[in-house]
């Protein structure tokens, strides 16, 4: 599919919104990264386009045709766009050399609009003006349950992480305990809303373990969970590759696990069965560094992940039979 025959199907009444980053070439005076979304502006239907420039957010407002011609310049300087529409969902690739890989996926279930006016209020998991004491003390939200400005930003990344745990609430059995991990958990700003909205919110019989090599951040982390009463929440210091602390687990974490620790969550989740896996691919670091330079291309490294998840699934086919 060409780009110009994706944009006409993407940039319509049923876009919801497009995502466009990864800069081929580094430059802190052109936009790191650019978010488009449809706004009503005077009753007609307009593509406000936040481009993203150091620590500032510059904002412009196109035409359909307008937006379209932008974006076919966008992608000479970036390697990918994602777009998401009511119905579909639609990706761009851009090579080193310009090339362009377009793919168009109609998907299954349809997806509600969303709010066009342009100064449209989100709907939050986690709500503003509702005070959540952990995130009062991680430095988010106020005392007043306002969320500091400057902190927006993971305020709407906790809450989007909370939808993807909203999704796989039908895989966790709400009548028996489900043991979670969190591997590289940090400052478990997500570990801590994971616990609220299942345990807190929902009532879900839960006990999760967060494991970070910091031993400063896992002393601050159990010492905020005795202060909000979360019994069924630890911290400990350790290595995921050596990890021996449960025999069963029901749903794996790992969203900040550096180079290969990754790897090895993913190789421990596979081990314990667990019917739930959230990760995050990270660095590979040190994978990278065993790969011969002429195989170093710009998909080399995705040859590599490749083969380690055919090990986990053959790994995995192993267990299960």
């Amino acid at each position: 599919m060409e780009l110009r025959e994706l944009l006409d199907k993407c940039i319509n009444k049923n876009l919801i919104d497009l995502t466009i980053s990864g800069q081929k070439i580094k430059n802190e005076d052109e936009p790191a990264r650019v978010k488009v979304r449809p706004v009503m502006i005077k009753e007609e239907l307009k593509y406000q386009a936040s481009e993203y420039v150091g620590k500032k957010v510059l904002h412009i407002n196109y035409s359909e045709d307008g937006l379209k011609k932008r974006i076919t310049e966008y992608m000479n300087s970036f390697r990918q766009a994602q777009f998401t529409m009511v119905d579909a969902s639609a990706t761009v690739l851009s090579s080193k050399s310009g090339t362009l890989t377009c793919k168009y996926k109609k998907l299954a279930q349809i997806k509600s609009q969303k709010e066009l006016s342009h100064n449209r209020t989100k709907k939050y998991i986690l709500r503003e003006g509702e005070k959540v004491d952990f995130l009062v003390d991680l430095g988010v939200m106020t005392k007043d349950g306002i969320i500091v400005k400057s902190r927006y930003d993971k305020f709407r990344q906790i809450n989007r992480f909370l939808e993807f745990i909203e999704d796989i609430l039908p895989q966790l059995d709400k009548e028996k305990e489900q043991t979670i991990i969190d591997f590289g958990c940090g400052k478990s700003y997500l570990t801590f809303a994971m616990y609220y909205y299942l345990r807190i919110m929902k009532g879900y019989n839960i006990r999760i373990i967060g494991l970070d090599l910091k031993k400063d951040v896992i002393s601050h982390c159990n010492e905020l969970r005795t202060r909000y009463g979360y019994d069924r929440l630890d911290f400990y210091e350790g290595d995921i590759a050596s990890y021996k602390g449960v025999d069963c687990v029901d749903m794996v974490v790992t969203l900040h696990a550096c180079d290969t620790a990754t790897d090895y969550a993913l190789a421990k989740a596979v081990g314990w069965g667990a019917k739930i896996i959230l990760s995050v691919p990270c660095c590979q670091h040190e994978a990278n560094r065993t790969i011969d330079s002429d195989i170093k291309s710009d998909y080399g490294l995705w040859n590599i992940k490749g083969k380690i998840r055919s090990n986990i699934n053959r790994c995995y086919k192993s267990k299960a039979s």
